[in-house]
């Protein structure tokens, strides 16, 4: 599978995810979630929305102009080989996440500057390790 991204690649802030509150992620993604699975944090760009739960990633991708149509990509922790983390800088105004699954599939999350990055590896790190 080819990388993925969170929508749109660059420093424009406006594509870059954002913190939403978990009662706002998109009524399907609670249809997915599994006995014991809880959304620990939620983020979103224009249209899109990633979810960080106790159990995995799922990835909301809207299409279309319209917007109906929408893919649901899940990301099990536990098929995580690795990850990194990029901070934001004086000039580079996002932080970012790099996860490889062991099927070889990358994920890159862009997210705005004010983005707790930090409190997110911490998370993944107590489900991957």
């Amino acid at each position: 599978m080819a990388n993925i991204s969170s929508g749109i690649l660059g420093d424009a802030s406006t594509f870059n995810l954002k913190e939403i509150n978990t009662s706002s992620i998109r009524n399907e993604i609670n249809m997915f979630l599994v006995d014991g699975e809880a959304v620990v944090q939620a983020f979103q760009t224009i249209r899109d929305q990633v979810v960080f739960t106790n159990k995995r990633i799922i990835v909301a991708n809207v299409q279309g102009i319209t917007g109906k149509k929408v893919s649901y990509i899940s990301y099990p922790y536990s098929k995580v080989l690795y990850f990194g983390v990029e901070t934001a800088g004086l000039l580079d105004i996002d932080s970012e996440l790099l996860l490889t699954f062991a099927n070889g599939t990358r994920l890159q999350f862009d997210f705005q500057s004010n983005v707790d990055i930090k409190q997110i590896c911490a998370y993944i790190s107590n489900c991957v390790l």
